[in-house]
């Protein structure tokens, strides 16, 4: 979820998690009310994004293959 600090939030950690090979960053972004799951970590940054906005199911894919629910958010 974005804190006070959505910058961070939105590219360095990204950036990080992805360095250090973690296979899915979900950012929960309040200001721009949607989620978006990035996947497939890659060079310092992750190659995939899929972005719903809040009230649409984010499918995530194994070990959760669920639909995340985000109308929760609203």
């Amino acid at each position: 979820m974005t804190s006070n600090k959505a910058h961070r939030d939105r590219v360095i950690k990204r950036a990080a998690y992805a360095r250090a090979n973690i296979p899915l960053y979900l950012l929960v972004d309040r200001d721009k009310s949607e989620s978006t799951l990035s996947s497939e970590p890659r060079n310092g940054d992750y190659a995939a994004h899929t972005t719903v906005p809040f009230g649409k199911p984010l499918p995530l894919p194994a070990p959760f293959s669920f639909d995340l629910d985000t109308g929760e958010f609203l």
